[in-house]
């Protein structure tokens, strides 16, 4: 129900930038493995938030946000509460048919929205180095490169840590 339109009218049509509902579960496991299986391999901290994303970024104080086209979600991520007014942006990932469409733009945006919008105070997330133009974007938004990966990392393949540092 949620999987990428096929027709070439739904490709023209506006993203809208939605929160999680119980019927976009299937669309956060399959956007992110998609993503996750193209550039590296599945971890098993991967497995176990996808599966279950309502109880592992939402229970804690998260959100998960999606970009939808025609009703189709064709891009995700979280914001994963860390501590208080403490977030991880995550899990940030678009269709491969659609990249290049600013929908990432769209959604790190609405990301950054909500976290000023809950209160937080320390925005961070953990990247690859390989994903040059993520990392463009993210600094383009504000985040800034840190010394070395984030201690404590939970993913074997970060080896970028950066922090948001808002410009407003």
């Amino acid at each position: 129900m949620l999987s990428q339109p096929a027709s070439d009218d739904a490709s023209h049509a506006p993203i809208e930038i939605v929160s999680y509902r119980p019927a976009l579960a299937e669309a956060f496991w399959r956007l992110n493995v998609q993503w996750l299986e193209r550039y590296f391999q599945l971890e098993e901290v991967d497995r176990v938030m996808l599966a279950d994303p309502e109880h592992h970024v939402l229970a804690p104080g998260g959100e998960l946000l999606f970009a939808c086209r025609a009703g189709h979600a064709v891009g995700t991520c979280a914001l994963l509460k860390a501590g208080e007014g403490v977030f991880e942006l995550a899990k940030m990932c678009v269709d491969e048919r659609c990249q290049g469409q600013g929908i990432g733009r769209r959604l790190l945006a609405a990301a950054i929205e909500t976290f000023h919008r809950r209160g937080g105070r320390e925005l961070f997330l953990e990247s690859n180095s390989r994903l040059t133009t993520a990392l463009r974007l993210y600094e383009a938004a504000g985040f800034v490169r840190q010394d070395g990966p984030r201690p404590g990392s939970h993913y074997r393949r970060a080896d970028v840590y950066m922090i948001y540092r808002p410009t407003r």
